[in-house]
């Protein structure tokens, strides 16, 4: 691997080989998202608490300064939105050399497994890993799942070790029942996605249990700026991923910040 490369990774996968990365990227279908109208006010006070934040160029040049010192995880894939017939008829939208203008370390697109757009996205994954080796920049392969696709180790097996022959140096996926068989199946570094919005109890049992079973890290959006308590919820994710709490203390912690964290801001 390349030093570029090399160091790009390290910058998002920090010394314990974890990273707790901020998904901000859901405007590019789903537009003003929930808590996610004013990209700026949501972005602004979780940066020091990421390790990496996954966003379009778009929202990175208009809402988060560029003084900021967090790697950027560049989604580069698009053409299709919620009101559309078929999310999986993506494109790559951004060439390499504007990830390059704005500093990314990674890029990212999604992969349709099984549905009716499969090829034409796992095609895209290998032109981007073309282009990003080209440069020592490495892919992150989101494994997008359809409304019909069951999310049980098989598929999701299926999927990021696709991703993972195709080129992708890191595959972001769900959890799901038998995990281990995922990522005993994946080469490279698997990130848990967070989902829907879910109680945040929930969101850090989660978290502990893809972290115990041998994710490298989340990739979590709704589940942290969409909680009441945006900050204290990143922080205790962190506590899970980069100091091997358990998802009770991880709670603890939350309950024990969140008012004090909310009288500050």
């Amino acid at each position: 691997m390349e030093w570029g490369m090399k160091n790009r990774l390290s910058r998002i996968f920090k010394s314990d080989g974890r990273t707790v990365m901020l998904a901000v990227d859901h405007g590019y279908f789903l537009g003003p998202t929930e808590r996610l109208e004013d990209a700026r006010k949501t972005i602004t006070p979780l940066l020091p608490y990421a390790d990496s934040i996954m966003l379009t160029r778009g929202i990175l040049r208009n809402c988060v300064d560029a003084s900021m010192n967090v790697p950027v995880v560049l989604r580069v894939s698009g053409g299709a939105s919620i009101i559309s017939k078929d999310l999986s008829n993506e494109a790559i939208t951004a060439s390499i050399e504007d990830a390059i203008r704005v500093n990314a370390s990674a890029v990212t697109l999604s992969i349709f497994i099984g549905a009716e757009y499969e090829h034409q996205s796992i095609v895209n994954l290998s032109k981007l890993v073309d282009e990003g080796e080209k440069y020592g920049i490495p892919v992150l392969a989101v494994t997008a799942v359809g409304k019909e696709m069951v999310r049980d180790a098989r598929y999701l097996g299926l999927a990021c070790r696709i991703a993972a022959e195709m080129g992708a140096h890191m595959v972001k996926t769900y959890y799901c029942k038998d995990f281990e068989k995922v990522v005993n199946g994946c080469p490279v570094p698997i990130i848990i996605a967070g989902g829907k919005k879910i109680p945040e109890k929930d969101a850090l049992e989660l978290t502990y249990n893809a972290i115990r079973e041998g994710a490298a890290g989340v990739d979590m959006g709704r589940n942290i700026w969409q909680s009441d308590h945006p900050v204290a919820m990143i922080k205790a994710v962190r506590k899970i991923v980069h100091e091997n709490v358990s998802a009770d203390e991880a709670y603890e912690y939350f309950n024990s910040i969140k008012e004090e964290i909310v009288v500050k801001t």
